[in-house]
């Protein structure tokens, strides 16, 4: 069994882990951390990495009481649906697979969301789909320091970078901006389509 943080379309590197998983556990009992991937992703646009960030809205605020992730509340006055869809078709809709993949993206965007967790398990279960993997997963019940299962948590941290050398791939404007590893699996997804889970 292997632990990770539901994020909101996870990096490359989370992906990666997952699909090697066995029975992937949810960890729905953490504190939220702020510039993780429990709320914001990156893509790659005409300008280079391109961060989409999730307001949420923090009651606990100038409070030292931490907040669990599972508490968190959307901001959905900001209007970042509309903001992020408009900047994913802006980047990706003339890459080879975002058509095929469009529709399904569509029905997050429209969604009314409560809670950020909602939105990270749907995101998930979008990018399950598209890759076609039928891998179901359980959620945590208690927050567990020393754990028995594999502990990939420390993935949903930004400044986490993988250390192994990753293999490049086409991206959108890499004749602009070169490279850029370990972005949102969404990246990864528009330009290799199917072909993305042998990358992986």
């Amino acid at each position: 069994m292997s632990l990770f943080i539901p994020t909101y379309f996870g990096p490359i590197s989370q992906y990666s882990e997952i699909l090697k998983s066995e029975k992937v556990v949810f960890e729905m009992e953490d504190n939220f951390q702020k510039q993780s991937y429990r709320n914001r992703c990156y893509i790659y646009n005409s300008n280079g990495k391109q961060l989409l960030n999730i307001p949420v809205i923090d009651k606990n605020k100038g409070n030292s009481q931490r907040k669990k992730t599972k508490n968190l509340l959307v901001d959905n006055d900001s209007n970042w649906q509309d903001n992020h869809l408009k900047s994913l078709q802006t980047a990706y809709r003339t890459s080879p697979f975002y058509e095929f993949y469009e529709d399904d993206l569509l029905s997050i965007f429209t969604k009314n969301y409560k809670f950020l967790q909602d939105v990270n398990i749907d995101t998930h279960l979008f990018i399950t789909d598209a890759l076609q993997i039928n891998q179901e997963f359980s959620k945590t019940e208690a927050y567990s320091v020393n754990t028995t299962e594999t502990d990939f948590r420390e993935l949903a941290n930004v400044k986490h970078q993988p250390k192994k050398v990753v293999e490049k791939y086409i991206q959108m404007f890499d004749d602009k901006h070169g490279f850029i590893p370990n972005l949102s699996i969404l990246d990864l997804i528009f330009m290799e389509g199917p072909n993305a889970i042998s990358y992986l």
